[in-house]
């Protein structure tokens, strides 16, 4: 099992490094709307299907569900799962900003085991094993140390579009008036795989993020649990992909924490 898992984390490896080239060297010849104030762009496809055909010739065995694939393996399936957000950050990356990551994941019964995810504007490359720990650019991370919100740094995720976006904003909004009073900064990246690398990193303290899209968090769920945070939703039960939310926080300040968003 321990050598299998590092085995599919160097494929994991080899198969966002093709979408770190093409996102670094491909300016977005189209970008059209797929619904509300949400956007993909011809590279979003190209490369999901350069990664997908790579995994499908390395691991036929295994399944497959992108973002930008209308008929994929379902989650509930019984075997492995790979999880892709071929560019998590899309509006970023189609503005020109350089907060986009590729983000993919290997999912067994429904966790997240190996993870793969490159910033490739920020020449930053993170994977993670389960039980091996997580790494950035070859380095071992570690979650922070913090122990007071005052002294925090946390990042929340986008603002909601699309049906019912006033109704989950508000919350949003409470939410982020109640950090603002509270900790060091708030943050909004754009990019859920980041908000959770950089919490596995150490660069933030904690993200809040109240949506749970699976090739948005699977991966970065891993690279957390690795570096010793925790993932949760907003009761404080271990985070899954049932959960409504995805709460990365270091401990020294998870209760506090998660009483600011209790409170909304």
């Amino acid at each position: 099992m321990t050598d299998e898992l590092l085995d599919l984390q160097r494929i994991a490896e080899q198969a966002v490094g093709l979408g770190f080239d093409i996102v670094k060297n491909t300016t977005p010849a189209e970008i059209r709307h797929k619904g509300d104030r949400d956007v993909v762009t011809d590279v979003d496809l190209t490369v999901q299907n350069e990664i997908h055909d790579f995994l499908k010739r390395m691991t036929p065995e295994i399944g497959f569900l992108g973002e930008e694939e209308t008929a994929a393996t379902k989650l509930d399936d019984d075997r492995d799962v790979w999880m892709l957000d071929p560019v998590d950050g899309t509006s970023n990356f189609a503005h020109g900003l350089p907060l986009c990551a590729v983000s993919l994941a290997l999912v067994r019964s429904g966790e997240p085991v190996v993870a793969a995810v490159v910033a490739p504007f920020l020449d930053l490359r993170y994977v993670a094993a389960k039980g091996h720990g997580a790494f950035g650019n070859g380095v071992q991370l570690q979650a922070s140390g913090a122990t007071n919100l005052a002294e925090s740094i946390v990042s929340i995720g986008d603002y909601a579009v699309g049906d019912q976006a006033e109704v989950k904003n508000n919350r949003r909004i409470r939410l982020t008036t109640l950090l603002a009073e509270r900790v060091e900064r708030v943050r909004m990246f754009g990019s859920a795989a980041l908000d959770l690398s950089w919490v596995a990193e150490g660069r933030t303290d904690a993200t809040i993020i109240l949506a749970n899209k699976p090739w948005d968090t699977a991966a970065g769920v891993l690279l957390v649990r690795e570096a010793g945070a925790i993932v949760v939703d907003a009761s404080g039960s271990p985070h899954g992909f049932a959960s409504a939310e995805t709460i990365a926080i270091s401990p020294g300040i998870a209760d506090s924490l998660l009483s600011l968003v209790n409170a909304v």
